[in-house]
């Protein structure tokens, strides 16, 4: 027996049909319970993936996905490279969810499932401008798309984190008293804070932008964290700040207005967090709106993944 990698060997059809094929073999290589598998798949794999924008460019961005089918109670397995290599036949495109579908069928056709998912994440830049001095720079955003097919209905689903400012209104009315009774200067406490906003878009309907997204959220908590600062813009920052204090309720009801006023949003969650600058703990809410996102159990790291990196 050779012990030594053979470089010139190449596989043939014939070779490769004497391979064994664990997974796709007998039912009595199941191991376990008989059971149907509702998630089966591979998870961030990475490639450079091309999307539209807004203002109609294409960026680039190295993006993370996730594909996953069902697997009936009878077969022991799925052959993973086809997640993959079906994915990849695909890459080239410019993404949207119509592409996103073309895949999700082939993943359907080639592994031969009932049920597939497909998820994209990846950071989104965006140039915005300082509160004063009129610099600009980029802010990120992480986004994730998701495409669903469950007994033949398809959900189209977008994930975003919202990094903004928390100033609590009671620490502010405190700090307010200490100064107005007392002589006292004191500070309220506020705290960088993070909303995952999850919508279902309506099916068919009109485009639903990234940047659509990240609008409404600007537009229901307008202190988002800043990219360039000068004096004049932490000067304009705290006056911000102190002119829309917020409670982590008043956060997730904010969201959720603004999602309710855009006709192309069905569906939706709220998962706010305000890490507290006052407090060991931080404090969370979450909101849902419709059958999509109704979770009687909760994720044990969902809160704990609501953080900004940087």
């Amino acid at each position: 027996m050779s012990r030594h990698y053979p470089e010139g060997f190449e596989a043939d059809a014939a070779y490769r049909a004497t391979l064994p094929d664990l997974q796709n073999g007998p039912t009595s290589l199941i191991r376990g319970s008989r059971q149907q598998i509702q998630h089966v798949g591979i998870s961030n794999f990475r490639l450079p993936i091309r999307f539209h924008t807004r203002d109609g460019g294409d960026l680039t961005l190295e993006t993370s996905v996730t594909g996953t089918v069902s697997l009936d109670g009878a077969k022991k397995g799925i052959n993973m490279s086809r997640i993959m290599r079906t994915f990849y036949k695909h890459a080239e495109r410019t993404f949207s969810f119509s592409v996103m579908a073309n895949a999700l069928d082939d993943y359907l056709s080639d592994l031969d499932s009932p049920d597939a998912r497909i998820q994209m994440r990846f950071s989104f830049p965006a140039k915005v401008e300082s509160l004063r001095s009129g610099l600009t720079g980029y802010q990120y955003y992480d986004i994730a798309l998701e495409l669903v097919d469950h007994d033949g209905i398809r959900e189209e689903i977008i994930h975003l984190d919202y990094v903004y400012s928390s100033t609590c209104p009671c620490s502010l009315e405190l700090s307010e008293h200490a100064r107005q009774s007392r002589g006292q200067l004191a500070t309220p406490h506020s705290q960088r804070s993070v909303a995952r906003v999850s919508v279902q878009a309506v099916r068919g309907g009109e485009c639903l932008w990234f940047e659509d997204l990240i609008d409404h959220c600007r537009r229901a908590v307008p202190t988002e964290t800043q990219v360039m600062v000068k004096r004049e813009d932490e000067q304009a920052f705290a006056e911000l700040n102190a002119a829309n204090p917020i409670f982590v309720e008043d956060a997730a009801r904010l969201f959720c207005e603004a999602l309710q006023s855009d006709a192309r949003i069905q569906d939706f969650r709220v998962v706010a967090s305000h890490q507290e600058s006052l407090h060991s703990h931080d404090a969370v809410s979450v909101l849902t709106q419709g059958d999509t996102f109704v979770a009687r159990s909760l994720d044990p790291q969902l809160f704990s993944t609501l953080i900004h990196r940087g």
